[in-house]
């Protein structure tokens, strides 16, 4: 394939390749994801240069349009509680060695449960603020966490977006659900922090 020919996303199917000139005809918009030979990934027209000169679009800093599947939200989720209940129940197991008797190993399993949510507010907080983006959950299903414009957002903000997490279990999980009405995927603790859940690959 040469140099000058490039693969156009159009409804969400890769479609060309096409060159230069075809390009003007397609109509596409500074948002439209094109990929040409020795680029690793398809980006915005107005990420490649000849093509930002050719149509006369400005680069601009926006936001992925991509967005991140509440079943793939929620299968994060569903992974990083998952590993965190089983260090806690490992602990919990290990200190049975110095707990006899039936009802205190059930308190002992109980009373302390509620720091699994703690644990993972401040566990998701701090890696969803940190380069990776993600949480381990996040990370295998490839997705991440940034801010309005798809930027690394500030410990602050992802505490924001954590904590903010009651937000969206009360009422009844409505928050969460609000995903499916909400054309960027946000759940209510999203809109709160000002973030978005991405994938990183478009296809």
């Amino acid at each position: 394939m040469n140099s000058d020919q490039y693969t156009v996303v159009i409804n969400g199917k890769p479609q060309g390749p096409y060159n230069l000139t075809e390009l003007k005809g397609l109509n596409i918009s500074a948002n439209t994801f094109i990929r040409k030979p020795g680029m690793d990934d398809y980006k915005e027209a107005h990420a490649i240069p000849e093509l930002r000169e050719l149509l006369g679009f400005s680069y601009q800093k926006t936001a992925p349009q991509y967005f991140a599947a509440f079943d793939q939200r929620l299968l994060a989720s569903v992974i990083d509680h998952f590993i965190i209940f089983g260090f806690y129940t490992v602990i919990i197991l290990t200190s049975y060695i110095f707990i006899e008797g039936k009802d205190q190993r059930i308190m002992a399993f109980l009373v302390p449960f509620p720091s699994i949510f703690i644990v993972k507010l401040i566990y998701g907080s701090i890696a969803e603020a940190s380069k990776s983006q993600a949480t381990i959950g996040k990370k295998l299903l490839n997705i991440k966490v940034t801010d309005l414009e798809g930027s690394r957002v500030s410990f602050s903000i992802s505490l924001v977006r954590n904590f903010s997490k009651i937000l969206s279990v009360i009422p009844v999980f409505f928050g969460y659900l609000y995903s499916f009405l909400n054309r960027k995927n946000q759940c209510w603790h999203d809109i709160a922090a000002n973030t978005l859940v991405i994938k990183d690959r478009l296809i």
